[in-house]
């Protein structure tokens, strides 16, 4: 990547989601300054992900943020509440599920923004959908837009005028099919990926949580098989 390519922070959980959100991000020229959260969540097989992913990307910049949410619980992803299993595809949107981790994104996109503002970056990208979603509040373009208007009232760069933050989301509007196939067409190595919300303790997906059956919902809508290694479930 060239030195005078523009800096941008790129949310990077590990999952199919951000992974396409790098490679875009890449494919746009910019640099990509990754940000990975340890969250206290369950599925610590995410993290190990996010380490394949930059090392497939060639990211020199990589950082790991540790931020404990299990001292506020509140989500079946940081506390021991069953993650739900085999729920139909037209419930996932109807109410908010127990997985939506309380005001998530709006903590990572501060971690995010700060990064952004120290690095002097005007972009910051994030891999939020609305369309195939698991109903979290946090994924819609009226929050995204909510939060780009306060980020540029509430840094410097924003106030001085060197310049507006961008808050970026290539995917917003793509179903989980396309976003593969996005990926795809872009190099995305989708088994080196880690989506599941409960994983088994060597990082195979179950199969069966709403991460997954979105995940498998993609890639059949491409007709192909996912990649990545989910567990037996004879």
């Amino acid at each position: 990547m060239s030195s005078s390519a523009p800096k941008a922070v790129v949310l990077l959980s590990g999952g199919l989601d951000s992974a396409t959100t790098v490679a875009m991000a890449q494919s746009q020229g910019f640099d990509v300054h990754a940000i990975t959260f340890r969250y206290g969540q369950r599925h610590e097989a995410e993290i190990q992900a996010s380490y394949r992913v930059a090392a497939a990307f060639g990211l020199r910049n990589h950082v790991i943020s540790e931020i404990d949410l299990r001292m506020f619980g509140g989500s079946a992803l940081t506390s021991h509440d069953e993650v739900p299993k085999g729920r139909a595809l037209d419930d996932m949107a109807d109410g908010i599920p127990v997985t939506y981790v309380p005001a998530r994104n709006t903590i990572f996109l501060s971690f995010a923004l700060a990064y952004a503002e120290v690095l002097d970056a005007r972009d910051i990208f994030i891999g939020v959908n609305a369309l195939d979603y698991s109903g979290y509040p946090d994924c819609r373009p009226e929050y995204i837009d909510a939060y780009e208007r306060m980020a540029n009232l509430a840094t410097k760069q924003g106030v001085d005028g060197e310049g507006k933050v961008t808050i970026h989301t290539p995917l917003i509007d793509l179903t989980k099919g396309q976003i593969i196939k996005v990926g795809l067409s872009l190099g995305v190595d989708y088994s080196i990926t880690s989506t599941c919300y409960d994983p088994s303790d060597t990082g195979e997906a179950c199969g069966a949580c709403d991460a997954c059956l979105l995940r498998l919902k993609g890639f059949a809508e491409n007709g192909m098989s996912d990649p990545a290694p989910y567990q037996s479930r004879d």
